[in-house]
């Protein structure tokens, strides 16, 4: 049988969320047909276009880069139908009416040729009324395929079959979501919200019913169920205005209609409030206003005031400082499993909130099982996916261990589902296990564990065992990973690179090179690769005038990166979110780099008064200097590397990296992929291995002297005039021009690699001595943005 291809996918409906799929799909490298109703008058597209327009002048962007808009065409349904033949999956986007939808298929089946994929985004339309009257082939190749919004960030893709698709239609989808889609793609029943709304919106519910009964107010709750409980900040209530509450509400009631069975559902009771918002049309963002308000009045910090509902007096009321020990807590605790056994501790109303929330989400999600699911991990994998959750909620009961999640399941009034105690009978103590980097979960049916599929293409290293681990210190770990190739793991916190890491990797090629393996990948797990230097040790060295000490650390800063460069093994880096100052340095440096597209590449020094100096900045004349083509005019390519760096430009995803230099495509690959990313950068180690050879260091490298220097000068000056910059940020520009330009040689020249380092760490001491800069460091120390001075 000929292996399936999707090149091409069309996309029916521009609304809101097919616009954004159509963005994404072409994101990642799709030709796409977005295609809805014909628009009155002489412009039949001119509904789709607009709604395009719009989706693609969102922020943040719903794009991986603004460039790629070109591979999206649009039409209309009654035009252009029949371009359907040429698209290898069609994705129907429309409104959520059974008999719209089902007149839609009936009108393309005749245009979609045989054997393409068909499938709905439908979210609360059983998916096997959908097919109804439609041909066998289309029955075959059609299912569910539910995406989160917005489908850019939200890695969630849920695929339902029916009962007449193909079994090679639905794993080719599986694979296909995960791996050219980046999304975490979970296999799920036909049954009401399928996975993650039914566990999310039932849990919102519960949330929205202990607030009023514990006397709660909405700010204090979205704290609690937000970052307490490792979710994001819009917790419950801001959550349910983002989404809007009206849908929210609807999903609830299509819930207890079509859910007779569950008597979680049924015993639901939505507080007052809900109908008082939904009465007065205040649904959230959409309609201005929902359990939050946004005001024109500003805070002493220059803030707008945002006022939240109080549920008794139905009033927005501003945020009164609560002074629950629960919450004080929350912020103490760093670690998540720690944090969730103490806040269970508490004794305050937040304390029983936790309690209860979880008790309630551990009853409710293993009364599901088997009816949504077979697989534990499909359910930890929604809700991580599809609503960011830190921890799924069978990992949030091995968190707090099984015999305390039975005690909050009974005190909240519940009753443990049979087989959960029959689990407990049985000696079974975890719904996961791990050894040597394999994760099996527990099998409900069969009582043992099976493996978590496509493991072995997610390296996940804090499954590893203790003696996979060859060195450590303690803000670096160095794995092996296998096939001869070693894993350098950054742990300090925010990875913030400091002394630790730097000694680490220094020492992490030394074993690699001494003890033969095949190469160094140098990659996390963590939510971001790297927020840079450790800020914190920098500023203290320059408050405290220590600048040999300084002129030393950033010795071994620059020494490092070149060590990388210079090795004689292959070394690889695996990025993922904030990739920012030294972080984008290392990667630099590297013989390639394998990043995960949603990594947010930049070098970021000059919001604190300084300029790259762990080799960025040479690098970027190193760049530049290979670049230059006898007899081509090359200044408007030395003033593009200049500004990314003079004004602190981050790529807002991996393919932006490109445009702005911080990629090659010559050695770098972006991974859509985010949990197979390690496992690429050590396919890339291995693939190198063989072959290397170790580089030279470069003794010729073309610098432009004062003929750039001049003009590079002028531009900053140009920034100035504009208002695009500020004094300090003038004298800091001509930093960087100095050392891109090789100093103030009278002309074009070649000169070493060591000599552009040496310019670059003059240029950043001086910088430190600078009272400007001491006030960029701290105001960033203490508030965690920069300062414009």
């Amino acid at each position: 049988m000929m292996k399936r291809k999707i090149t091409s996918i069309a996309v029916l409906g521009s609304g809101l969320m097919g616009s954004a799929l159509a963005a994404h799909f072409a994101g990642c490298g799709f030709e796409v047909l977005l295609l809805d109703l014909a628009s009155e008058g002489p412009d039949r597209n001119k509904g789709v276009n607009e709604s395009l327009r719009r989706c693609l002048t969102s922020k943040p962007s719903n794009i991986y880069s603004k460039k790629f808009a070109s591979r999206i065409k649009t039409g209309n349904f009654e035009d252009d139908l029949q371009q359907l033949r040429k698209y290898d999956w069609i994705l129907e986007v429309i409104i959520e009416k059974l008999e719209i939808k089902k007149d839609l298929y009936e009108k393309i089946e005749p245009y979609r040729k045989t054997g393409s994929l068909i499938s709905s985004n439908t979210s609360g339309i059983p998916i096997n009324l959908l097919t109804e009257g439609r041909s066998e082939d289309f029955k075959k190749h059609f299912c569910g395929t539910h995406f989160f919004n917005p489908p850019r960030y939200l890695r969630l893709l849920e695929v339902i079959p029916t009962h007449d698709t193909d079994p090679e239609v639905t794993r080719f989808m599986m694979s296909f979501g995960a791996e050219f889609l980046g999304k975490q793609t979970v296999l799920c029943k036909d049954t009401p919200a399928f996975i993650a709304n039914r566990i999310g919106v039932v849990s919102m519910s519960k949330a929205f019913e202990l607030t009023q009964r514990l006397g709660l107010s909405v700010q204090v709750v979205d704290k609690l169920s937000g970052p307490a409980l490792g979710r994001p900040k819009s917790g419950t209530f801001r959550l349910t205005d983002i989404v809007g509450l009206d849908t929210a509400v609807m999903v609830i009631r299509d819930l207890q209609k079509n859910c007779p069975e569950d008597k979680h559902v049924q015993q639901l009771n939505l507080p007052g409030c809900i109908d008082f918002l939904l009465q007065n049309k205040w649904f959230g963002d959409k309609s201005g206003k929902g359990f939050y308000e946004k005001t024109n009045r500003k805070d002493d910090k220059g803030k707008p005031v945002i006022l939240g509902l109080d549920l008794s007096s139905q009033q927005h009321v501003p945020e009164v400082k609560s002074d629950l020990e629960s919450l004080k807590l929350s912020r103490q605790i760093e670690d998540l499993s720690k944090r969730l056994r103490a806040l269970i501790q508490c004794n305050d109303a937040g304390g029983e909130f936790i309690r209860q929330t979880l008790g309630f989400l551990l009853a409710y999600t293993a009364d599901r099982i088997p009816e949504i699911t077979e697989n534990l991990y499909a359910v930890d994998d929604a809700m991580k996916n599809g609503y960011a959750w830190e921890l799924g909620p069978f990992e949030y009961w091995d968190a707090i261990g099984l015999e305390m999640g039975l005690e909050l399941i009974r005190a909240s009034g519940e009753t443990p589902s049979n087989w959960v105690v029959q689990m407990q009978s049985n000696g079974v103590k975890s719904f996961y296990q791990h050894s040597d980097g394999m994760l099996t979960c527990y099998n409900p049916v069969s009582g043992k564990y099976d493996p978590v599929p496509d493991v072995e293409k997610k390296i996940t290293i804090n499954l590893l065992a203790g003696e996979k681990l060859v060195y450590s210190n303690p803000e670096l770990k160095l794995w092996d990973i296998g096939e001869g190739v070693l894993c350098a793991e950054f742990c300090s916190k925010y990875n913030a690179i400091g002394e630790g890491i730097l000694n680490g990797l220094n020492e992490s090629v030394r074993i690699a090179e001494e003890q033969q393996w095949q190469g160094l990948v140098i990659g996390n797990n963590a939510p971001n690769f790297t927020v840079g230097a450790n800020l914190m040790l920098i500023g203290m060295l320059a408050f405290q005038q220590e600048y040999d000490q300084l002129d030393m650390a950033v010795r071994l800063f620059q020494n490092t990166s070149m060590r990388l460069r210079y090795s004689s093994i292959p070394v690889i880096a695996v990025t993922q979110g904030y990739v920012f100052g030294g972080g984008t340095e290392f990667l630099m440096h590297c013989d390639g780099a394998v990043c995960a597209a949603e990594s947010y590449i930049g070098l970021v020094e000059v919001g604190v008064g300084l300029i790259p100096g762990g080799g960025g900045t040479k690098e970027f004349a190193m760049r530049f200097a290979d670049e230059i083509r006898e007899g081509e005019v090359m200044i408007p390519q030395l003033i593009q590397k200049f500004r990314t760096i003079a004004t602190a430009s981050v790529a807002t995803s991996a393919f932006e990296a490109y445009d702005l230099g911080y990629l090659s495509a010559q050695r770098d690959v972006v991974s859509l992929d985010l949990k197979a990313a390690i496992y690429h950068g050590k396919q890339k180690v291995i693939q190198l291995a063989p072959h290397y050879i170790r580089p030279l260091q470069r003794t010729e490298v073309m610098v432009l002297g004062r003929s750039g220097l001049g003009t590079l000068q002028a531009a900053a000056h140009t920034m100035y005039r504009g208002g695009y910059a500020s004094e300090h940020d003038v004298k800091i520009a001509n930093k960087i021009a100095y050392v891109l330009c090789g100093g103030d040689l009278s002309a074009p020249q070649m000169v070493s690699e060591q000599y552009l380092l040496d310019l670059e760490r003059e240029a950043f001491l001086s910088l430190c001595t600078e009272p400007k800069t001491m006030e960029r460091i701290q105001f960033m120390l203490e508030n965690n943005k920069p300062l414009r001075n």
